[in-house]
Formats: C-alpha cells, sequence, structure tokens
C-alpha cells in the first residue's frame, strides 16, 4: 500500500515540475525543426562525400 502511495506522490511532483516548464510556442518550435533537419541533412551529405572519396581512395589503393 505504501508503494503506490509513493507512486501516486511522485507522478503529483512530476506533474508540479512539468508546469514550470516553459514550452516553445509554435513558430519557435518549427524553426527549430527545421533548423535540426536541415543540419542532419547537411552533415549527412558531407559524411557521404566524405566516404566516397575515401572509398574511391581505398579503391586506388588496392589496385
Amino acid at each position: 500500500m505504501r508503494f503506490f502511495k509513493r507512486i501516486g506522490k511522485f507522478l503529483q511532483e512530476v506533474r508540479n515540475e512539468l508546469k514550470k516548464v516553459n514550452w516553445p510556442t509554435k513558430r519557435e518550435f518549427t524553426v527549430f525543426t527545421g533548423i535540426v533537419l536541415s543540419a542532419v541533412i547537411v552533415i549527412g551529405i558531407f559524411f557521404w562525400i566524405m566516404d566516397s572519396a575515401f572509398f574511391a581512395v581505398l579503391q586506388l589503393v588496392i589496385r
């Protein structure tokens, strides 16, 4: 029984802390998501180019 009281208290404290969070606006969320996706795409393309270049060099060395 004491276990369930502790769980209830924990969940209440979590709820109270989440009320204090400064949630982003819809516009901020959209902008930040766009920035993250753009960065992931750019970095992915960079690594793809580097991987292709290293693979080409390795092919030349192996021959």
